[in-house]
């Protein structure tokens, strides 16, 4: 009779589903930008700070495929910046949404995106005018740094058919046309101090062009704000520079259970330092800044942290 109960025992301990396995997927964007360091930090952060869950990160075309990949589920955590985070919950079909992402909630604002608009110093390019009748790249097809090509260029009264060429690159690939004098210049929205940019300072002269604050309150989107490119964060750069700038978020999805989004939240602004360790643009996230004004609707469970930190009533 001991026997056979051993049996039974052993059966249903068989028989009881396992505990399923937790992955926290961290999308991020091209290498060569400043959202994938951030990413790789956040997946060892988390790979720490979440027992039991696998982590990984996936390199991507950034903000809009972030966004359509949290509403499908493949993944947890994504970066976005905040004008393509309100296109997707509002379903801006040509700023490559189908239709609205209604399960996306938001984690963290983090640091801003500033828009960089970069020409070869042999190309004579100085201002916005002077891009007409040159070759420019605007950024990956429908990425968020063409969002902000797009709305930064018809601010300033310039199309994509002003230009001589309109390459549709990464910022890797970009840098590279300009180094073999294939390209004059690139728009590049990331946080200061990327690594495609400080590439290409040191291989050859550049100009980091202007974008008055009239032209950034032309562009009639709350997201973009005038903002300054300190001197000397590029190589020859002797001078501040104006320029605009779009606050990023960390974004995931309804389908995230609570205490996952929770972890999340409390592993971003509990390991800071990691984070500014792997790029220094990540020395403009803040936790007074976490709860910024969204699009879309925080997370449950980053809400609870908020609250816990008295930053949410």
């Amino acid at each position: 009779m001991k026997r056979i109960l051993g049996i039974l025992g052993l059966c249903l301990t068989l028989a009881a589903p396992a505990k399923a396995e937790e992955f926290v997927t961290v999308l991020t964007g091209g290498t060569s930008g400043v959202y994938y360091p951030l990413g790789v930090a956040l997946q060892n952060i988390y790979g720490k700070s979440i027992p039991g869950a696998k982590t990984s990160v996936q390199a991507t075309k950034a903000s809009v495929e972030n966004l359509n990949l949290l509403q499908a589920g493949r993944g947890e955590i994504g970066f976005s910046l905040g004008d393509s985070l309100g296109d997707a919950w509002a379903g801006v079909e040509e700023a490559g949404f189908k239709a609205k992402l209604t399960k996306l909630r938001t984690i963290a604002g983090i640091y801003p995106n500033y828009i960089q608009i970069v020409a070869s110093g042999e190309s004579g390019i100085k201002t916005l005018a002077d891009l007409k009748g040159k070759r420019v790249s605007v950024g990956a097809p429908k990425s968020g740094t063409e969002l902000n090509a797009r709305a930064i260029f018809g601010a300033a009264g310039l199309g994509y058919k002003d230009f001589a060429k309109t390459e549709y690159l990464p910022f890797a690939e970009s840098v590279d046309l300009m180094k073999n004098r294939q390209l004059d210049a690139t728009l590049i929205s990331a946080g200061l101090g990327v690594a495609a940019v400080k590439d290409l300072a040191a291989s050859l002269p550049i100009t980091i062009v202007t974008i008055p604050a009239d032209v950034v309150q032309k562009v009639g989107n709350a997201a973009y704000i005038p903002e300054v490119i300190p001197a000397g964060t590029y190589s020859g750069q002797d001078a501040d520079i104006a320029t605009a700038a779009v606050r990023n978020f960390l974004v995931t999805h309804s389908g995230v259970p609570d205490a996952t989004a929770y972890a999340m939240t409390k592993g971003l602004f509990e390991h800071l330092d990691l984070l500014s360790a792997a790029h220094a643009a990540a020395k403009g996230i803040a936790l007074n800044a976490g709860a910024a004004t969204s699009p879309v609707p925080l997370h449950p469970g980053a809400e609870k942290f908020y609250k816990e930190k008295g930053l949410l009533p």
